[in-house]
């Protein structure tokens, strides 16, 4: 009777522990964006974290006496992308130049992909660079990346996040402390229901916690590296155009120098086609010059 007290007591306590904890997980999400981030830093403002500021924060922005609407500003959770279309004359060339660009300031270049198209004898390559370039570089990067070429569409947009990162971060923090509490209590059950129970508990905040700590990642590596799309294109060869000139359109003098010319070209063919043909002709003459004496010599025999 006293185990299955002790039982339905540490089940009580589970329960009571897990309920703690989404009511802690609500009202941090639920509380200010300051206060949260000021918590997770140790006390600090959380003007700290490098790309996910303004590219380039002031100083004093991370402390001091006013903390108010500018540093709010300063510590903003900004996702930028952009996507361009730009006709370049050279595919190659332009791809090397970007490369070489987003390597210098710090990113790198996410995927590629190009596609060469013909017609005739014609040419041309098109293809599409996901580039991932630091947040405080973004600006530059665009500009350069609009230079390389004609730019035929442009379109960018900004995305700010800083609620979700603000909510993940005071989940995670709730989740963290409600692990704790069940570490705790796996290390004092006795029972084997108890210790099963606290088990799966257990299980389920640390599969919550990796899945939010993933989400964060995400999101802090999208803030800190700007994704520009770009796609170049070289222009199609225009086809030579036609010479719709008619024949008895062409003057005299013209008519008259093509046409030497055209000897001159009839001539040296003949001169060649005979060369060509001699040999044969000498090989074939001569048993055509014996069948032809043997047939006259029979005719003049009685």
């Amino acid at each position: 009777m006293e185990t299955h007290e002790h039982g339905l007591a540490a089940v009580a306590l589970v329960v009571l522990v897990a309920l703690a904890g989404c009511s802690a997980g609500g009202g941090s999400a639920g509380g200010s964006a300051g206060d949260a981030d000021t918590q997770l830093a140790g006390g600090t403002p959380a003007a700290t974290e490098v790309a996910e500021a303004t590219p380039t924060p002031a100083a004093g922005d991370s402390g001091g006496g006013s903390g108010g609407v500018n540093a709010q500003v300063d510590t903003r959770k900004l996702i930028r992308t952009a996507q361009l279309t730009v006709r370049v004359d050279d595919f190659e060339e332009s791809r090397r130049n970007l490369t070489r660009l987003v390597r210098r300031n710090g990113g790198y270049v996410g995927s590629a992909t190009q596609e060469v198209h013909g017609s005739g004898n014609d040419t041309w390559t098109t293809g599409t660079l996901t580039l991932r370039v630091p947040a405080g570089n973004y600006s530059g990067a665009l500009a350069r990346i609009e230079a390389e070429g004609t730019v035929l569409s442009s379109a960018q947009q900004t995305k700010d996040v800083t609620g979700q990162v603000v909510d993940l971060r005071a989940r995670l923090k709730s989740l963290k402390a409600e692990r704790k509490k069940l570490r705790e209590l796996y290390e004092q059950a006795n029972d084997t229901e108890d210790v099963l129970a606290v088990q799966r508990e257990l299980s389920e905040v640390q599969t919550e916690i990796e899945r939010i700590e993933a989400r964060l990642e995400s999101l802090q590596n999208r803030v800190a590296y700007a994704t520009i799309t770009v796609e170049l294109r070289e222009p199609r060869p225009e086809p030579e155009p036609r010479d719709t000139t008619n024949w008895y359109d062409t003057p005299v003098t013209q008519a008259f120098v093509e046409s030497i010319h055209g000897v001159v070209v009839a001539g040296r063919a003949a001169v060649v086609l005979a060369a060509y043909a001699l040999p044969y002709l000498a090989v074939l003459a001569v048993p055509t010059l014996a069948a032809v004496l043997l047939y006259r010599r029979g005719i003049d025999l009685p």
